[in-house]
């Protein structure tokens, strides 16, 4: 069902909602803050920030300017499977400050211009088109999650809203693309989604009557669609088969199949404390994951 005028302009102020708090939190870091190391293997905080507004200026562009967008996308598959890593590497240099301009510019940007395109408007991708309610759900998750990852890198609360409805919204809807992406075709069964929501209201999905079921909070499956999390180290609740199974290969990002995180991770870690050193030498990127 394609989105009405009313919940896509509720969507884009989400959107701007979770950039500005995570540009409020990357505000009161200091210089050596930034190189902070998260979670993602061989990404500091600089790289979290540089992958996000990279990104918005290139939804921008497939907005404003599909030529355009056509000749970045090929000049970016052109520098190889990693080309992902290299649009931070070449950014190593930018201040924070610089580096925070350009990420809230950009959100700022796109916001202004899926406004005025609506929400059935289409935009080309590194893949099938979408339309720019598609764009605005796929940006704020993208926010959502590697914001997760500047939380985790300084030992900070990520504040649970109901903003991650979209997050989990897009975590169901790409059950399917998640098996393709490792070369498997998805269980027939249809799977129930039964989430408890920040608020306190209770958000669900699939039939009713559905014997596989996935319950527990929107949080906990935001977490684990975007493999911010390991599935042991939530309290979801999965039935034997096809939805346990689901929750082991659940990708809400697009890119190769992403390793996620290891049980017990995050376990035991106190507010304040990072979760690596300073980054001096980085090891192999997760890309976009």
């Amino acid at each position: 069902m394609a989105m009405d005028d009313r919940s896509f302009a509720s969507l884009l102020r989400d959107l701007a909602t979770e950039s500005a708090e995570l540009a409020n939190a990357l505000r009161r870091l200091s210089a050596a803050e930034w190189l902070l190391a998260t979670p993602a293997a061989g990404w500091d905080i600089h790289d979290q920030v540089v992958h996000l507004a990279f990104f918005g200026d290139l939804a921008l562009l497939g907005f404003t300017d599909p030529e355009g967008f056509g000749a970045a996308a090929d000049e970016l598959r052109a520098a190889g499977p990693d080309w992902v890593d290299v649009t931070n590497a070449q950014r190593t240099a930018l201040a924070p400050d610089d580096t925070l301009r350009w990420f809230t510019d950009s959100h700022a940007a796109l916001g202004r211009v899926l406004a005025e395109a609506g929400p059935g408007a289409r935009t080309a991708w590194f893949g099938p088109s979408m339309s720019a309610a598609s764009a605005a759900t796929a940006r704020l998750m993208e926010t959502w999650a590697h914001g997760q990852d500047v939380y985790d890198a300084l030992g900070l609360e990520h504040q649970a809203t109901d903003r991650v409805r979209h997050v989990c919204h897009l975590g169901v809807i790409t059950r399917g693309f998640a098996y393709e992406l490792r070369g498997r075709g998805a269980p027939p069964e249809d799977v129930r989604v039964e989430l408890l929501a920040p608020g306190g209201g209770r958000w669900a999905w699939g039939p009713a009557d559905a014997a596989d079921r996935i319950t527990g909070s929107a949080n906990d499956f935001a977490l684990v669609v975007t493999q911010r999390r390991h599935r042991a180290d939530t309290a979801l609740r999965a039935t034997p088969g096809a939805a346990e199974d689901w929750l082991g290969v659940a990708q809400a990002f697009a890119g190769a199949p992403g390793g996620g995180r290891l049980p017990g991770q995050f376990s035991g870690r106190q507010a304040g404390q990072p979760t690596g050193q300073l980054t001096g030498q980085l090891t192999e990127d997760e890309g976009s994951q």
